[in-house]
Parts: structure tokens; sequence; C-alpha cells
């Protein structure tokens, strides 16, 4: 591999999880492609992207800023699974098993962004 993020537990976990996302939402009403379809999508994108983009910098401090976009990101794809839920797009197993996941993502998140926040 030949970028650093690429051997982030966190950025393989993110990856692995857009995926998911985007499986999850092919059966999403066509009514909602530009809207909540669109909105999952682009959130579990940002975090994956973000963590990519905040590892490749020369600063903890810049690579911290990504994380914590990152990490709105993926509270962001919570929100959404709860708005999926409600409007009886997923069941209450696909919530309970994509908010494990992402619970799980985001602790990890927190706990990188608290050792980047540590004064060396």
């Amino acid at each position: 591999m030949a970028f650093k993020f690429e051997n982030l537990r966190i950025w393989q976990l993110a990856l692995e999880l857009s995926g998911e996302i985007s499986d999850m939402v092919k059966l999403f009403p066509k009514d909602e492609l530009f809207i909540l379809t669109s909105q999952i999508k682009r959130a579990a994108d940002s975090v994956v992207l973000n963590i990519a983009e905040g590892c490749t910098l020369q600063s903890k401090v810049e690579f911290r800023r990504f994380l914590v976009i990152a990490n709105r990101s993926a509270l962001e794809v919570i929100a959404c699974f709860y708005l999926s839920r409600r409007r009886g797009f997923i069941s209450e197993i696909i919530f309970k098993e994509k908010y494990d996941k992402y619970e799980k993502l985001i602790a990890m998140i927190q706990a990188l962004i608290k050792t980047l926040s540590v004064e060396s």
C-alpha cells in the first residue's frame, strides 16, 4: 500500500461501511434518489475521504481537523439511519446492525482525535 491512510483501520472500516451504505440504499424508493439516498451516500463517503485527506497532511493539527469533519459526517450517517427507519426504508434489524457499526467507527475516530490532541 502506497499511502499512509490505506493502513489505518479506521479508514479501512469507513471504506467497508461506505460500500454497505451504497448497497443498502439501492432498495430505497426512486423518489428518494436525490434526497435521503444521496445524502447518506455523501455522508458515508465523506468519512472515508476526510480520513484519507487528513492523514496525508504533515501536521497533527490538520489531521485532527479532518478527523473532526469525518466524525461529524459519521454522525450524519447515524441521523440518516433514523430517517430511513422512520420512513420505512430499513428494518429495525438493519438499523441496529448499521448503527452498531457506525458507533464503533465513531468511537475509533474519537479515540484517534484524542491521541492527536495530547501535547507531545
